[in-house]
């Protein structure tokens, strides 16, 4: 029991949940024949806001697994959530050929989004969403344009601190103007 508690308190966060996106095998020719190395996309979240990707090579998948976890968590990102289930408002993202167009949705939209792309956002813990990814089918380039647009997202708090403004401002529909005759 002692021991279980110890090893939480390291390295192992029980709050993160993580996900293997995509393994590589790749092979490099010697002399003797070929040597077999594997690559591992992992993507990491709390699925209450904060999301991180890494991805990790070694000769072993596990070993892969390992590192390309231990590098999401240092490269985590918080993101605000609208009511903790979808985003506040309509995104693009960008990395290399890859583009993406992320959109908040009603509740019970459920994530329509394809592979890397949906695994972000389950990690995240975003519940409703359409997304789309234009350009690029390579998971590595998907996920870094998911998660610069998830970057450049703002929730009104944010905005109306940056305006100097209070949220109920920001957020009061304007007044419709009489129609002129």
């Amino acid at each position: 029991m002692a021991r279980d508690d110890n090893r939480r308190g390291r390295d192992e966060s029980p709050e993160f949940a993580d996900r293997l996106v995509a393994i590589n095998r790749v092979s490099k020719t010697v002399k003797g024949g070929k040597r077999f190395g594997f690559a591992a996309l992992v993507v990491v979240g709390d699925q209450k806001g904060r999301v991180g990707f890494g991805k990790g090579k070694a000769k072993e998948v596990p070993e892969a697994i390992r590192k390309a976890t231990e590098q999401a968590k240092r490269n985590l990102i918080r993101v605000p959530l609208r009511e903790g289930r979808t985003l506040h408002h309509d995104i693009e993202g960008h990395h290399g050929a890859g583009r993406v167009v992320l959109r908040s949705a009603r509740p019970g939209t459920g994530i329509i989004a394809g592979g890397p792309i949906r695994a972000v956002f389950e990690m995240l813990g975003v519940q409703d969403v359409v997304a789309k990814s234009v350009g690029t089918q390579n998971p590595y380039n998907m996920i870094r344009a998911v998660l610069d647009g998830l970057r450049n997202e703002s929730s009104p708090r944010m905005v109306a601190q940056r305006r100097g403004k209070k949220v109920s401002e920001i957020l009061r529909k304007p007044e419709s103007e009489p129609a002129e005759a």
